[in-house]
């Protein structure tokens, strides 16, 4: 994918969002070095990819926390740290990185969170961040609705129109059970979800704390106007 976006008078087309933040930018080398020691031991997968019925039987709780960083192949890895690459930079930039990491670890768990609800008697190991990945997407087609992005490099469509297909897509494919796609499709889904309620909820918080602000300014100043009519006057 490649987005440009469309100003009065130019066109600006780029990958990633200029400097890449300490968040993407460690959350990229923990999954790559993940990477490298499943791949030396194998057996990592089954102790810390998410395996919900050892997760609901046998309280394989710390999975939930830990599957993100597990990969099924090398394509894998790359095509979804590029994707969090793409869109992350500007997120992070956006929200701070404090907040960033609160966001990606919110989409990571409610990822691993809906497959529990979704295949809770699956008994093998739901890897990768792509759960992640779709909560990043999420929330550019959130902040940027109207950013173009080439889809496949080839065919340019707006973040808001990505995010709504994508979804639908996953949607789609988790109530229908997945089919023998061999995908987490319920993971993704859960990582829009879980991202979508955190950014309205921040929202909303915003907005309340205005709101309490406003009001108390309000107050000083009516405080402050009886004040000022109690000031000694001069009169001519």
């Amino acid at each position: 994918m490649r987005y440009y976006q469309r100003g009065p008078t130019v066109i600006r087309f780029g990958f990633g969002g200029g400097t890449t933040g300490p968040a993407v930018k460690y959350f990229m080398i923990a999954c790559a070095a993940a990477f490298v020691l499943q791949v030396l031991f194998p057996r990592l997968v089954a102790i810390f990819g998410l395996i919900p019925y050892a997760f609901w039987h046998s309280g394989f709780v710390w999975q939930l926390l830990t599957f993100h960083f597990l990969h099924g192949g090398l394509m894998h890895l790359l095509l979804n740290l590029f994707v969090f690459w793409m869109f992350g930079v500007e997120i992070e930039r956006l929200l701070g990185t404090k907040r960033f990491i609160t966001y990606i670890a919110i989409c990571g768990v409610g990822a691993g969170a809906m497959s529990l609800i979704a295949t809770p008697n699956l008994n093998i190991p739901i890897i990768g961040a792509s759960g992640v990945v779709y909560g990043v997407l999420l929330a550019f087609g959130l902040f940027f609705p109207e950013r173009y992005i080439f889809l496949m490099f080839l065919f340019p469509i707006k973040a808001k129109h990505l995010v709504l297909i994508f979804g639908g897509i996953e949607l789609l494919y988790t109530i229908s059970g997945g089919g023998a796609t061999g995908i987490a499709h319920a993971a993704h889904l859960g990582g829009m979800v879980f991202g979508a309620v955190y950014l309205y909820w921040a929202r909303i918080r915003f907005k309340l704390r205005n709101a309490y602000y406003r009001a108390k300014l309000r107050k000083l100043q009516r405080r402050h106007r009886v004040d000022d009519d109690d000031r000694p006057r001069w009169y001519h």
